[in-house]
């Protein structure tokens, strides 16, 4: 019996908010559990969070604030069942 390794890459999430006072991530690889991923801020405003995934491909959307938003620094988003987008990573 053939045993298939998953590949597993280190991804860095990072968003700009430099008001905000709380800063979590949301997506398929967390249940969309935002309290499991909470950002951390760094002195220039920006927040962040490395997560360790398997090769796949992932929807997220990160809570600012209470707020969700997409993530601005990436351009491959789906329409989810809101009626709203997720911002899509493909590893």
């Amino acid at each position: 019996m053939a045993i298939k390794k998953t590949a597993v890459k280190k991804v860095i999430f990072k968003i700009s908010a430099p008001n905000a006072k709380d800063v979590r991530l949301a997506g398929d690889f967390n249940s969309w559990d935002p309290s499991i991923s909470t950002l951390k801020k760094s002195r220039d405003g920006v927040w962040k969070r490395d997560l360790t995934l398997k090769s796949g491909r992932y929807e997220y959307k990160y809570l600012v604030d209470g707020q969700w938003q997409r993530d601005p620094l990436n351009n491959l988003f789906a329409t989810n069942t809101f009626g709203t987008e997720n911002s899509v990573i493909e590893l």
